[in-house]
């Protein structure tokens, strides 16, 4: 490497200094350590482009530690990306396009949302196992469309979080060799250095895992970085992990020490970081020869950039039939595809589970989106998630649509999210609704980056029975309510179901949680689209109501019976089935007043869950038949006996008014 390059890593690592400290806010530590290596990668390595940062076939960057999110903006800055001087001013202000960790849709060039410790490492996991499967869609001899590379930058947290290893060993099973992980190994945490806490071999647990592991031991060494980044692109087979050796806050009076990582500097230490550096003491200074050298490294880019659009226009002057298949992939219309689709809103069964039910329309939904993809964390024949005919995803075949993510709830979500980061693809995972406790913090990030992630979540109450209160869902309907940005779906019947996938299909910029039954449940007389609106009546009275009862589920059912066995009571009971509050809350007021009239205040909401989620529809004099208490271990209908979630109980509640 030469001067300028030296040049650029100083120019990056003072440019971060003053924006934390300006701030007052920060995490100085990562990019003072890490400039020199992200300076290589990006500026010899990187195959990215300011001019067309939505490409394809650019190569990916996941900043998994996003505290360091300064770096990032300052290279987007350097770049051309769109970032201002001013922008880089108003670091982790309000409105600004900095915030303190990157968003994905906010600030251009960010390729996912990051900060929670992991899950970038996830998410970096799930846009190489896109990559692998639309190379094996779209590929073909002298028209490789998809060969670039995943590259995800961790530091020790990464490493220590769970999720970590649940993602980089399904990785080395896949043997995804487009992944290539730059580990930023400085031994230091908050707390101090990781010797209290985390003195495995990292590199000897990743081979382990299936990667090939390099070590580079002096991450300002640029020659050093540049030949082991070369390398592990010449290595075939498995996917890559780089370990490099750093100091924590190099070149800062504090180098090497915790203090250093996530609070300002220190206009003192600012002002001897940048004599050491042979910089001006100014502010967000920047050197024109710094932006020129950057500007030029991108020929190599644009060149490719133009062969690889040269390439596409032959491929499809070759193989015209393939335009079909990318506008489906790329640019499908979900909602006018099922909207009108006499096979997908076809009812075909009296009594069934709505995993069952949800499983069939898959397997329907398949045929008409080939981008269709995802699996199960090892419950596919319980989460009735197998797409029959389809294949498995594996290093053996990356053309399947199955995929087994294994026992890994936490890496299947984010793999779900860089999935659907990845772009060309209509993702979903699945799991036991208990089980969304592992699942939602990756959740929040689907929901955070406006991604229409599917969540299929099946055994939703306290219908699994036998395997005790451990497997019953009680409160995660309400943990998922209070997400914002996620429609939670809980269907009564198999058309129902289908309205939840038809929700799940269409949305733009909303994932969906389907909330399943283990147990059969009875097709329902009224059920009718309007599901799509979240609530609304499934069996009214002739005129005004007297009470008006609001379920979901399977306890739509326990409703509907309840009123039938007061026919003769001279009560008007309205019974509205609510499978998706989300959606109901978006109808305008005077549908939401034909639904659920104000003046009409004896009201009761019926759910094998927390009552929390429903005191805005119940209103102050509402009654609960509900599950505020764990389950236990016993005969699903004991169970509801047990629990007062019967026919009976529901009267009863009736009666109290």
């Amino acid at each position: 490497m030469n001067k300028i390059d030296q040049k650029t890593v100083y120019t990056i690592k003072a440019l971060c200094a003053d924006m934390i400290q300006k701030a007052n806010s920060g995490h100085p530590g990562l990019p003072l350590g890490a400039a020199g290596f992200t300076h290589v990668l990006w500026s010899q390595v990187l195959n990215h482009s300011a001019k067309h940062p939505e490409w394809i076939n650019r190569d990916r960057f996941i900043l998994s530690a996003g505290h360091g999110s300064s770096m990032l903006y300052s290279l987007l800055h350097l770049y051309g990306y769109g970032l201002t001087m001013d922008d880089l001013k108003q670091f982790r202000q309000l409105g600004s396009l900095t915030p303190g960790h990157p968003e994905y849709g906010h600030t251009v060039g960010v390729d996912a949302t990051t900060g929670p410790l992991g899950q970038g490492l996830g998410m970096a996991v799930g846009m190489a196992m896109g990559q692998a499967h639309l190379a094996t869609v779209f590929n073909k001899p002298g028209y490789d469309l998809f060969d670039h590379y995943v590259y995800a930058l961790a530091g020790d947290g990464c490493m220590m979080e769970g999720i970590s290893s649940e993602a980089l060993s399904l990785a080395g099973t896949l043997k995804l060799e487009k992944l290539i992980i730059l580990y930023d190994s400085n031994n230091i945490s908050i707390e101090g250095n990781t010797n209290i806490t985390f003195t495995e071999n990292v590199s000897d647990r990743v081979k382990a895992f299936g990667f090939e592991t390099l070590t580079v031991e002096d991450g300002d060494n640029l020659d050093e970085v540049l030949a082991a980044l070369e390398k592990a692109k010449t290595i075939k087979g498995k996917p890559k992990f780089i370990e490099i050796k750093t100091t924590i806050g190099k070149d800062s009076p504090n180098e090497g020490s915790e203090s250093t990582h996530g609070a300002p500097l220190g206009a003192d230490n600012i002002k001897a970081l940048k004599e050491k550096l042979g910089l001006p003491q100014e502010e967000f200074y920047v050197p024109e020869d710094v932006y020129d050298y950057l500007a030029s490294t991108q020929k190599r880019v644009d060149d490719l950039y133009d062969a690889w659009t040269s390439m596409q226009d032959k491929y499809f002057e070759e193989y015209p039939e393939m335009k079909i298949v990318w506008e489906q992939y790329f640019n499908p219309d979900f909602a006018r595809i099922f909207k009108d689709n006499p096979l997908f809103w076809a009812n075909k069964h009296h009594n069934i589970a709505t995993r069952a039910a949800s499983g069939e329309t898959m397997n329907l939904i398949k045929n008409f989106a080939p981008n269709f993809i995802g699996g199960s964390a090892d419950l596919g024949p319980s989460n009735k998630t197998v797409l029959n005919g389809e294949g498995e995803f594996s290093a053996d075949n990356y053309g399947g649509r199955n995929i087994h993510f294994g026992v890994r709830e936490q890496a299947m979500a984010a793999v779900g999210n860089g999935l659907m980061l990845y772009g060309g693809l209509k993702a979903y995972v699945a799991t036991f609704f208990v089980f969304s406790d592992y699942v939602k913090p990756m959740a929040r990030l689907s929901s955070l980056m406006k991604l229409p992630l599917t969540y299929v979540f099946t055994h939703d109450s306290i219908g699994v029975g036998e395997d005790g209160p451990t497997h019953e869902p009680v409160e995660q309907l309400t943990m998922l309510r209070a997400m914002p940005n996620m429609y939670v779906f809980r269907p009564c019947d198999e058309f129902e179901t289908k309205a939840g996938w038809y929700v799940a299909m269409s949305s733009k910029e909303t994932p969906t949680s389907l909330i399943l039954s283990r147990q059969d449940l009875p097709k329902m007389v009224g059920s009718n689209r309007g599901a799509l609106r979240g609530g609304y009546i499934i069996d009214d009275c002739m005129s005004k109501p007297d009470i008006i009862i609001i379920a979901s589920g399977s306890e739509v059912d326990l409703a509907v019976k309840a009123k039938e066995q007061l026919k003769d009571s001279n009560l008007n009971i309205r019974i509205v089935s609510m499978p998706c509050q989300e959606l109901f809350r978006e109808q305008s007021e005077e549908y939401k007043e034909s639904i659920l009239p104000s003046c009409v205040e004896n009201r009761i909401v019926v759910e094998a869950g927390s009552r929390l989620s429903w005191g805005e529809f119940v209103g102050l004099k509402g009654k609960y038949v509900t599950m505020d208490t764990f389950g236990a271990s016993g005969k699903p209908a004991d169970l509801f006996k047990e629990f007062h979630l019967t026919v009976e109980d529901v009267i009863k509640a009736i009666k109290e008014f």
